[in-house]
């Protein structure tokens, strides 16, 4: 049974629940998945009453998902290690950290990583596992603690059935609400930024691939939380920081 709440989200129509369910019961991985959340250094920034791990106003009624979303070069690893540091959440990286794919492997088949190091871009099926194992990862790191507020999880998703992948971790708790943060920019801006890039794997080429794989979030995708992401990497930081923690006081009652 779905939650219904005036302030947040419900599963999006078209979400075909009993699809998912079938084609996870045919590629479950039994793979069990531990990771923990990497803390790099990164400039601080003013916390709000929320965004902050000595916070003692009001607790959010739910746990939640933050997904941070979008192609390669659209900041999601800078978003979400701020996040992480700003909330004291958990961070689970699906992508790579720092270009080395020392987190993907944690995540993706061998074979995936096979080929994204060698810049061939993966089909729905190679990502199947990997989404159902971030998910399911996600939940666990939620459930581990009863005063864990959130979990930050950094995945492209490109498409509107990954996303509806994440979704379900509703299905499965009630209580955790899943949020996508979209971080939205210009092809031409993230090829630049990836060509800057050095020693990592995902090449500009690569770039075009996912945009045109990019299914953009539909106005019915309430769950999605677009943030302009053409600024600099400490603007796109600070947006997005703002928008999350919104939904965290709207969830604690804060006016």
């Amino acid at each position: 049974m779905w939650r219904f709440s005036s302030v947040f989200h419900t599963v999006p129509p078209s979400l075909d629940i009993s699809l998912l369910y079938f084609l996870e019961a045919a590629t479950m991985s039994a793979q069990a998945v531990a990771h923990l959340p990497p803390t790099p250094p990164h400039e601080p920034a003013k916390l709000s009453r929320m965004a902050s791990s000595n916070s003692t106003g009001p607790r959010p009624q739910h746990k939640h998902i933050w997904v941070i979303t979008g192609p390669a070069g659209c900041g999601k690893t800078s978003v979400a290690e701020h996040l992480h540091s700003s909330f004291q959440f958990p961070y689970l990286e699906g992508d790579t950290y720092d270009g080395r794919l020392t987190c993907s492997p944690k995540f993706h088949t061998p074979e995936n990583v096979k080929k994204m190091r060698e810049g061939t871009p993966l089909t729905d099926a190679d990502r199947w596992d990997w989404l159902i194992l971030l998910r399911e990862e996600a939940l666990k790191t939620l459930g581990a603690s009863s005063d864990l507020e959130g979990v930050v999880v950094t995945c492209s998703a490109l498409k509107r059935k990954y996303r509806d992948v994440f979704r379900l971790a509703t299905y499965h708790n009630p209580d955790v609400l899943v949020h996508f943060v979209f971080l939205n920019a210009s092809e031409s801006l993230l090829m630049d930024r990836v060509r800057a890039r050095q020693n990592h794997y995902m090449k500009d080429y690569m770039v075009r691939s996912q945009f045109e794989s990019l299914e953009a979030p539909q106005k019915d995708e309430t769950d999605v939380l677009s943030v302009e992401a053409s600024g600099t990497s400490v603007e796109v930081q600070e947006l997005a920081l703002a928008v999350v923690n919104k939904v965290v006081e709207s969830d604690a009652g804060i006016a």
